[in-house]
């Protein structure tokens, strides 16, 4: 059985599919997973090892959504209710990016009235992402309290901020459901 399958009660007396290792083979198979590391650098490459394996399992866990390797950040339902949110909508901050680099390379131009167009078009997209970034806020705190009267929310607001931010292809954990599906 893996390390991801939950382990469930076994009836007594049903058979466990394998014999029962004598005591002396119980206790020199404990003793060897258990050894201490020899020395320092054992010590250290057994660490990077282990840490290596729980960033893969939360790569893999970002990638595919499972709730249970996730991040601490990621997990929990209102944290998971507030990244459904925002990915169901479209939202301006997501098209940040690219519409900065639009606007840079107006404002690399010689012509005058392109640089200025380029200020103003700077100043109109700050400000629609603050209202948009307003709105979003205002509606998934309604949500929030509606949906989770009883969790603890610190933090989900501003979560699910920074994920407008990201270009959907880009987020991570990986989006859930389709733009313009309830969440």
């Amino acid at each position: 059985m893996s390390d991801a399958e939950p382990q469930q009660p076994r009836d007594p007396e049903a058979p466990k599919g394998r014999p029962t290792p004598k005591r002396s083979e119980a206790q020199n198979q404990r003793r060897s997973l258990a050894k201490a590391p020899a020395n320092r650098k054992e010590a250290a490459k057994r660490q990077r090892e282990a840490r290596r394996a729980d960033m893969a399992k939360q790569r893999e866990a970002l990638a595919s959504g499972d709730e249970r390797f996730l991040p601490p950040r990621d997990k929990g339902p209102v944290r998971r209710f507030a990244r459904d949110f925002v990915d169901s909508r479209w939202s301006v901050a997501e098209f940040f990016l690219p519409m900065a680099v639009i606007i840079l390379v107006l404002s690399m131009l010689p012509s005058l009235q392109l640089k200025n167009i380029s200020l103003l078009l700077w100043l109109v997209v700050i400000v629609m992402i603050i209202l948009d970034s307003v709105g979003i806020a205002v509606r998934l705190k309604k949500r929030l309290r509606e949906k989770y009267p009883d969790e603890p929310k610190r933090g989900a607001v501003a979560y699910a901020l920074m994920r407008t931010l990201q270009m959907r292809r880009m987020r991570l954990p990986k989006p859930q459901v389709s733009r313009g599906e309830k969440p």
